[in-house]
């Protein structure tokens, strides 16, 4: 699929790969699982757990996500670590889950973190005799329908960097995962999929908030900041500010709207640091400016932004 380079370069690139590197699979993402808390604390029997990391990045990995051909140096990087810190009964675990997924600069080494996002809620259940099966259409369990959710996601915002709302399709797809996850229990839905507990932070609210039409200029203006401002920072300095300028105004607005929501959240999460240093040699008005928005939007990081002041 030609979305991360040049048309004169990958055809150059083309001549010299065979033809089956086009059936590599979308995503590259590196697992790690983290249960150390779990055996010192409970004194877990890990041994269900030794092939687990395995199994969860073939299971993302191997699978064809999209009906786009990609080149092996076109997979999309990520990474998916996994803290597991409790298992209230055999085969049962809680943990939390941190999913970074990251996009190339054009004509650099440099790769940009396009999504950050801590899941509280990672709560499954796996044992070795259950291998995972994922249909679209149907739910097959809480592991498998939600590294299936993240797959989708990284797609989504990692093809709105590259065109126009090009992560609908994705995003799409996504919701329908979310959907079926949430309506397998008629108790309620678990945890990460409940849109009617206190935490507005979980898998429902953040597809819910990348689906919103008040996300839609944000969405847009991401696609701007990737393509027309890091991509080409380095030919126009001054331009690429400029579109970080229009993604905080576009932020800014759509936090009138929708405050506190976990996109906005999320997308500082992604994207906070590299803003600031993309900002820290911008004009003092530009400067001022983007300390004012991102103090407000992100006050986490407040005393990082203080410095774009001096």
């Amino acid at each position: 699929m030609i979305k991360k380079y040049s048309w004169l370069f990958l055809v150059a690139l083309c001549a010299f790969i065979p033809p089956q590197s086009a059936e590599a699979q979308e995503l590259n993402c590196t697992v790690t699982l983290n249960f150390n808390q779990l055996v010192s604390q409970q004194n877990t029997d890990n041994s269900n757990l030794n092939q687990l990391r395995s199994v969860i990045a073939d299971f993302i990995n191997a699978r064809r996500w999209t009906n786009d051909n990609y080149n092996p140096e076109e997979r999309i990087n990520c990474k998916i670590n996994i803290n597991l810190v409790r298992s209230p009964a055999q085969g049962i675990y809680e943990g939390t889950a941190q999913v970074v997924a990251t996009r190339p600069v054009y004509g650099t080494n440099y790769e940009s973190v396009i999504l950050n996002f801590i899941d509280r809620n990672f709560n499954f259940s796996y044992l070795p005799s259950n291998p995972m099966y994922y249909n679209e259409n149907t739910y097959s369990d809480e592991l498998t329908q939600t590294l299936a959710f993240y797959a989708y996601l990284i797609l989504a915002v990692d093809y709105d960097s590259f065109s126009k709302l090009g992560g609908n399709p994705y995003l799409q797809k996504a919701l329908q995962t979310a959907n079926l996850a949430a309506g397998v229990s008629p108790a309620g839905a678990p945890a990460g999929w409940n849109s009617t507990g206190g935490d507005r932070r979980n898998r429902y609210w953040l597809i819910d908030n990348f689906n919103n039409q008040i996300m839609l200029p944000v969405r847009e203006s991401m696609y701007a900041y990737h393509r027309t401002g890091l991509d080409k920072f380095t030919e126009n300095p001054i331009a690429a500010r400029q579109q970080v300028m229009n993604l905080l105004n576009a932020v800014q607005q759509a936090s009138k709207g929708m405050p506190g929501a976990v996109y906005i959240n999320t997308l500082f999460d992604a994207k906070g640091e590299e803003i600031y240093k993309i900002m820290a040699e911008a004009s003092k008005e530009d400067r001022q400016k983007a300390f004012a928005i991102l103090s407000q939007l992100d006050p986490a990081k407040t005393e990082m932004y203080r410095k774009l002041m001096r």
